[in-house]
Formats: structure tokens, sequence, C-alpha cells
């Protein structure tokens, strides 16, 4: 029964008791409390109760009624929150609100030591602001640059970051950028907009912008390449033994560096490359005898081999002794340190 059907008929009841009582003529009936005197019809102490009662119960359904009213609200708010709530752990986004309902502040507790994902698949809510960030999350993990500033990503998120190198990606202009204001990037987006600059750009603007980025031996051995294919406007000598000291270049890494130059440079050019990187640096020497051994430049390598010590440079020794005695062998023939 709702509420109004329960009033309306309430009503009816107490008037019909009481018109059925007051039918009666049962009298006066006089009640004294405390030296006070109250007299008053049957009908009416009969129905006095009645009256009490349903206004109590009256008192009673509202009451609880309003306190219904308010949980919903409580509820219904909390589930608005919880939809924020998945919208910033969906966006890598701190959540700081509070709940109100106990439930939902459980549900909170436990969401909040997850990171949520999107799925491939389509999605679909009745929440169209939470459609857009998914399509938009979903758009951005397979690549593609969202410039939508209403999606107010979190700067330090991973999220915003993959946005980033999507658009370092897309946009070889916005590489250069990046690459004139390295501070203001992530180390991934720069790493990134680098390999990006060394593909599409010429070597002219790789070496107006190399000394921005923080090399690593992958980095390196990318420009290195660059380099090595466009040699005319390459790297001097100076410009590449600089780059290689802030690397801690072992043997093998020279030796890379050498194969790589070898089929571009000229031979004049190679040897006095790798002789100034092997006096400076004792690493380079075996990548400096691989160079002589490939232009058999004999006498060289009895230089450099002869004030090493009993032990070291064995390989190139033995190809040296094996050379001289009449014996051809090259050094992708033999293991060699």
């Amino acid at each position: 029964m709702g509420f109004k059907k329960y009033v309306v008929f309430s009503i009816l009841f107490i008037v019909a008791m009481y018109g059925y009582v007051f039918s009666l003529e049962l009298g006066d009936y006089k009640v004294t409390i405390l030296d006070i005197s109250l007299a008053l019809p049957v009908a009416v102490w009969i129905i006095v109760p009645v009256v009490l009662l349903f206004i109590a119960t009256i008192g009673h359904i509202l009451f609880y009624g309003l306190i219904s009213v308010f949980k919903q609200r409580a509820i219904n708010k909390d589930s608005e929150m919880m939809l924020s709530l998945l919208k910033s752990n969906l966006l890598e986004k701190s959540f700081n609100k509070r709940f109100k309902t106990k439930a939902f502040k459980s549900l909170s507790s436990i969401l909040g030591q997850f990171q949520l994902s999107v799925k491939d698949n389509t999605f679909s809510s009745t929440d169209e602001e939470l459609n857009k960030i998914v399509a938009s999350i979903q758009d951005i993990k397979v690549g593609k640059h969202i410039n939508d500033k209403s999606l107010k990503l979190s700067e330090i998120s991973s999220l915003a970051n993959q946005n980033m190198i999507n658009k370092v990606n897309e946009q070889i202009d916005f590489a250069v950028d990046v690459l004139k204001k390295t501070e203001n990037y992530s180390a991934e987006v720069v790493n990134q907009a680098f390999k990006n600059v060394l593909r599409d750009k010429t070597m002219t603007t790789v070496k107006k912008l190399y000394k921005n980025i923080k090399l690593d031996k992958e980095l390196a051995k990318l420009l290195f390449e660059k380099d090595a294919a466009n040699n005319e406007f390459g790297f001097t000598s100076e410009e590449i033994l600089k780059i290689v000291k802030d690397l801690n270049y072992t043997n093998e890494d020279y030796l890379s560096l050498a194969k790589n130059y070898e089929t571009i440079l000229q031979p004049d050019q190679i040897i006095a490359l790798f002789e100034k990187l092997s006096t400076e640096l004792d690493e380079a020497t075996p990548a400096y005898l691989h160079v002589l051994f490939e232009y058999e430049m004999i006498e060289k390598i009895r230089e450099v081999v002869a004030p090493s010590a009993e032990g070291e440079l064995t390989a190139y020794k033995a190809l040296l002794d094996l050379k001289e005695a009449g014996k051809h062998y090259d050094l992708e023939s033999i293991s060699y340190k």
C-alpha cells in the first residue's frame, strides 16, 4: 500500500470509528490526574489513542523514509564517483575523493590496488564520457596520436608517454623539435624521436641535434650506421672519438665500429681513424689491428703488436706469423679477442 493510500484510509477509519462510537451515546468520562480533571465524551477517549498511533505511524514512516532518501542519494552519488574512479584509473590519474557508503568504500579500496586496461574489442556503456576515454586509449595503444585536450592525460603517466611517442612517430618535424628541447620530454620519447630523425632526416640535420642526446650503445650504433651511409657529410675522427669515449666501448664494440666503416671509408681514412682511437683507448687496439689486417699493413701490424706483453693480442700475433709463413688466413676464419 502506498503512503497516500495509507493516510487516506487511516483517516477514513478514524472518522468512521469516531462516528460509530459517538452514535452509541456513551456519555462523558472524567479523568483526574494531580487535582486536574478532564471530562470528555467517551468517543473522544477511545479515538485519541488511535489518532496518536496514526500520528506516530506517520512520523515513523516519514523518518525512515527520509533516511532511505539520504541513503539512496549517497548511493547515487557514490555510483557517479565510481565511474569517475574508473575513468581516473584508466587515465592513470590519482583519485582523492571519498566514498560515503560502506560497499563503495570497500570496492574503491580494491580497485585502487589494480591498474585497469582496455581490451581490443568494442566497448560500450551508457556513459558517453567513459566511451570516449576508452576509444581514445584504444587508439593510443595501436599507435595513434590523440590530440584531445579534454582527455586530460597525466603528464607522468605511461599513457601520456605512449601518446607522445605516437606523435613523434607521426610527425617528423615534431621529432626534430623534441631533440631541440630534450629536457621537456621523457627518455623514451627522446630516444624514439632520435631514431626517427636518423631514419628520415639528412646527416646535416643529425649533426646539429645528436649532441642533445644522451647516447647509449644502441643509439650510437644507429648513429654510426647513418654516418657511414652518408659519409660525405659525416663525422670527423675527432667527433667519433668524442662519442665513443663516453660509451665505455669494449673490444667487440670497436670491432663492430670498424666493420661498420670499413666498406665506406677510404683505406687511409679508416686507418687514420682507428690509429687515433687505439692511441687514446686501449680497447680500440684489436679493432685497429683488424683494419690493418684488412689492408695487409704488415709493417704497421708489427709495430702495434711488438710492444705488447706475452699473452696479449695472441690471436693477432698468430695470424701475423701465419701470413709471414705464407699461410693465407683472414680474421673471420680464426677466433680473436
